[in-house]
């Protein structure tokens, strides 16, 4: 069954999206090449808590930390490590939840260390391109299909990359993980109809190569790469679909994103 949300759970959402954002803002100035994963990681914890909030990663379904950072070749679920030390040049994909009060929001935000490569310029581009090509299909009346199919014609075939199908986005709010399910590829008018109050993610996972995924890591049992090695990218945002069009929660950009706040 599919919540629809009130005006006050979404007030709540926001309130949590408003928290991730700043802590974005915060790891766009910290990180720097030296740093490990593992130091961005009780940054990340030591600013979700001296907001009053809880990291909503944190022993979720058993993970250990208050964030996924995901260096490069890894799609998701990095765990954070002692022995991951970032370089100039790395593609870091930051990915977490916000947990203030009962409320949830869920983001991911990359940023490159130091300068980045045009490879990794391109990769960026495309994947927060496709993630507003999905944003904007997520309006009353259309169809989670009329989302991913938007994504991958875009991504895949104008760009030529590859949309991640094992890994997705879905729906949010007093719990992680609700109904619907969000994937990144589809066919239009297909799938579950959005209506005015649902609040879901969207977070395409990009590939430059294969969009097939490995296994999860041996040693960690979460961490997700790309199976030929090539650089993956995610973008995300929490959205609620109102009757003025799809809303973001988690708005990094408050210019850019004008046309999609509350």
């Amino acid at each position: 069954m599919i919540a629809l949300k009130s005006e006050r759970e979404i007030k709540g959402m926001q309130e949590a999206g408003d928290i991730l954002t700043g802590l974005f803002h915060e790891l766009e100035g910290y990180v720097k090449p030296g740093l490990s994963t593992w130091d961005i990681d009780n940054f990340s914890y030591k600013y979700i808590t001296e907001h009053g909030a809880t990291p909503g990663e944190l022993n979720f379904e058993g993970y250990k930390y208050s964030t996924c950072i995901s260096v490069n070749d890894m799609i998701c679920h990095g765990c954070p490590s002692k022995d991951i030390i970032v370089k100039d040049g790395d593609l870091i994909k930051l990915d977490t939840v916000i947990d203030y009060h009962g409320y949830l929001s869920d983001a991911c935000h990359a940023l490159v260390v130091g300068k980045a490569s045009p490879e990794v310029k391109k990769l960026m581009d495309v994947t927060l391109k496709s993630l507003y090509k999905g944003i904007d299909k997520a309006v009353v009346g259309n169809r989670i299909g009329d989302i991913g199919f938007a994504i991958q014609d875009y991504a895949e075939n104008e760009m030529g990359y590859g949309v991640v199908r094992d890994y997705i986005g879905h729906g949010i709010g007093p719990t992680m993980h609700e109904e619907p399910d969000v994937p990144h590829y589809g066919k239009p008018g297909h799938g579950t109809r959005l209506k005015t109050g649902m609040t879901i993610t969207i977070e395409p996972m990009i590939n430059v190569g294969s969009f097939e995924c490995s296994e999860p890591d041996e040693e960690d049992g979460w961490t997700i790469r790309t199976v030929d090695g090539s650089l993956s990218c995610q973008y995300e945002h929490t959205i609620v679909i109102t009757d003025d069009g799809p809303k973001i929660l988690t708005s990094f950009d408050h210019e850019r994103d004008s046309k999609y706040l509350l």
